[in-house]
C-alpha cells in the first residue's frame, strides 16, 4: 500500500485526506495539536509543526512514504521542498519552496527574470529611518509579511501617517526580521489556478475572485469562468509561465495572484501548491475531475493525464461555477446555524466549519472563515444566482 504523508490536519488538508483514503492509500498526518477535522479521518498522526522540516523528514524516512503534499496553506510548502530533495519525492526542489514561500525571495526573482510586478522595497524591522528607504515608491502602498499566508500580515497604506500602524500588524504576523513595501498596482484583481508537472504547463484556468475589503483585499469567494478577453488570457498566460520558470516551479500546483491594469497582467505572487477558498473545488467542478485525486497521484510518481484541460482555456467550455465563505461579523459562539435549501444537484456543497458553541471571529483574514457554499449552472449567471439564494437560505447566529 502506498503510503502519503500530508502537512497539515485543517479544513483545506480534509480532502486530500479523503482523495487519498479513495486511492487505496495509506494517511499520514503531520499537524500541531489543535481542533482540527483532518485528525479523526487520517490513518495516522503525528502531531509536530509542519515547519520543523527535520521532524517531518525523520517522519517520512521512518514511515517509507512515497509521496509529501499540503493544500490550502503556504507554510508548509518549504518543508515539502526539503523532503523531496532529500528522499528523491516527486514535488517542487527546497529552492523553489525557498522562493515560493518568501516574498522577498520571489519579488527579487520577478526582477531579475522580468515578470511583470509591483515595485519593491526590503525594510529591515530594526530600520528606524525606514520612511528613506521607501520614499521613492509611489502612495499607496503595501506592507507585506514576506512568510504569512491566509492574507495575514498585508496593510494597505494610503498616507505617510499610516505606516507604523502597518509595519506592527506585519510585525505581529512573521517570523522574518524584515518585510517588503511594495507599490499598489490599482486595478482589478483575479486570479488563477494551473499544474506543471516534469516542466510542462499543464492547464491555466483564470478565475474570478469575491474579495472582503478590511486592511487589504481579502478572497473570500471565486467564480470560473472570468471573461478575458483572449488577449490578455495570452498576457496572463506568457507572465505566469515566466513566472513558474523564474521560480523553478514543478511538479505542483500553482495558485496565482494578479492584478490587471490597462490590459496587462501583473504578477502579485505565486505559490507552489493549490488555492485555498474553494479553489481546487472549482478546478474539480470546471474540468469534471478530482483535482485532489490528480495533486496526489503526481506526489506519489504518477504520470497524470490532464490531456482534458483545455490548456489555457481560452474556449471557457468547463461547468461555470461559484463559491463563497461564510463569515461572521463579530467575535463570538455560535448560538444556532441552519442551512434551510432544498437538495439540488447545482448546489455542490454546503459546509460548515464549526458546531454549535464553537467560538469564531469576526473576519478579517481567510482563517476566519466558518464554512462555505459552492454551486454551478449551465451558466455563470445561473450559479451566481444560485449562490446567492443558498446564502440567502443559511443561518447563523453568533453571540
Amino acid at each position: 500500500m502506498k503510503k502519503l504523508l500530508i502537512l497539515g490536519a485543517g479544513i483545506y488538508q480534509v480532502p486530500l485526506i479523503k482523495a487519498a483514503k479513495q486511492l487505496g492509500i495509506y494517511t499520514i498526518v503531520a499537524s500541531i495539536q489543535g481542533n482540527y477535522p483532518g485528525f479523526e479521518i487520517a490513518d495516522k498522526v503525528y502531531y509536530e509543526n509542519t515547519t520543523d522540516y527535520r521532524k517531518i523528514l525523520s517522519i517520512a524516512r521512518r514511515e517509507e512514504v512515497d509521496g509529501i503534499v499540503t493544500a490550502g496553506t503556504d507554510v508548509a510548502v518549504i518543508t515539502i521542498g526539503k523532503v523531496c530533495d532529500a528522499l528523491g519525492l516527486r514535488g517542487l526542489s527546497f529552492e523553489a519552496a525557498e522562493v515560493a514561500t518568501d516574498k522577498l525571495l520571489m519579488k527579487q526573482c520577478y526582477e531579475k527574470h522580468g515578470v511583470r510586478s509591483a515595485k519593491f522595497r526590503r525594510v529591515n524591522f530594526s530600520d528606524e529611518n525606514y520612511a528613506n528607504i521607501i520614499s521613492d515608491l509611489a502612495l499607496p502602498v503595501m506592507f507585506k509579511s514576506v512568510d504569512s499566508s491566509g492574507s495575514r500580515g498585508i496593510v494597505k497604506v494610503r498616507t505617510e501617517s499610516e505606516f507604523e500602524r502597518a509595519r506592527n500588524n506585519v510585525l505581529e504576523n512573521t517570523r522574518s526580521d524584515y518585510f517588503i513595501v511594495e507599490e499598489c498596482i490599482e486595478g482589478e484583481e483575479f486570479g488563477a489556478q494551473a499544474f506543471v508537472q516534469d516542466g510542462k504547463l499543464e492547464f491555466i484556468l483564470p478565475h474570478g475572485d469575491y474579495v472582503f475589503k478590511g486592511d487589504t483585499g481579502v478572497p473570500v469567494g471565486h467564480f470560473a469562468p472570468y471573461d478575458l478577453d483572449p488577449e490578455i488570457i495570452k498576457d496572463c498566460k506568457e507572465q505566469l509561465i515566466a513566472a513558474t520558470r523564474a521560480m523553478q516551479l514543478n511538479n505542483c500546483a500553482i495558485n496565482a495572484d494578479f492584478i490587471l491594469r490597462d490590459g496587462q497582467t501583473y504578477v502579485l505572487e505565486i505559490g507552489g501548491r493549490s488555492g485555498a477558498t474553494c479553489l481546487a473545488e472549482l478546478v474539480s467542478i470546471y474540468y469534471g475531475f478530482d483535482y485532489y485525486e490528480k495533486i496526489i497521484r503526481v506526489a506519489i510518481g504518477e504520470k497524470v493525464d490532464f490531456s482534458s484541460c483545455n490548456e489555457t482555456d481560452e474556449t471557457q467550455s468547463g461547468t461555470p461555477n461559484a463559491s463563497m465563505l461564510l463569515m461572521s461579523d463579530k467575535d463570538g459562539v455560535i448560538k444556532s446555524q441552519e442551512d434551510r435549501n432544498a437538495a439540488t444537484p447545482d448546489l455542490c456543497e454546503v459546509q460548515f466549519d464549526y458546531e454549535v458553541g464553537d467560538p469564531v471571529h469576526a473576519f478579517k483574514v481567510g482563517p476566519h472563515r466558518i464554512g462555505h457554499v459552492i454551486t454551478k449552472g449551465k451558466s455563470l449567471d445561473e450559479a451566481v444566482e444560485l449562490l446567492h439564494e443558498a446564502l440567502d437560505n443559511i443561518h447563523i447566529e453568533v453571540e
